[in-house]
């Protein structure tokens, strides 16, 4: 089931349609009248209609699928490495690894050529 966010931009979108509708009895709102009532940008507004013309009603309220997914940067071998890594005792002086030491010293080992906090943060998160 979709989130309600999610639901809230599939209302957003049908209600767009509606008004641009031709063939209601009211007649069609202007682009202006649609801004002002839903509160959604132009750009949304031709968006909406574009989509709707070239693929219909159903991919112009729900959306397409993604096709297109971002590739993985870092591998298991750098989420165990990670992972030892922190198992570990941190540098003398220092009382606990922040995850920019654990990124530093990632990079240090050779691990990875280059690596930030916040993937280091992420890489933590997803085994915990």
């Amino acid at each position: 089931m979709a989130s309600r966010k999610s639901q809230s931009v599939f209302v957003k979108r049908a209600h767009i349609l509606l008004a641009l509708d031709e063939n209601q009895e009211s007649g069609r709102l202007t682009d202006e009248e649609i801004r002002t009532r839903y509160l959604v940008g132009q750009r949304s507004i031709e968006r909406t209609r574009q989509r709707f013309i070239k693929e219909g009603f159903q991919i112009a309220v729900h959306g397409k699928k993604r096709s297109v997914f971002k590739e993985k940067k870092f591998d298991g071998r750098v989420e165990a490495s990670l992972i030892a890594l922190r198992c570990q005792s941190p540098p003398v002086g220092v009382q606990a690894w922040t995850l920019r030491l654990l990124a530093d010293q990632l990079v240090e080992l050779e691990v990875v050529e280059k690596i930030s906090h916040e993937s280091v943060r992420q890489l933590l998160k997803k085994t915990s």
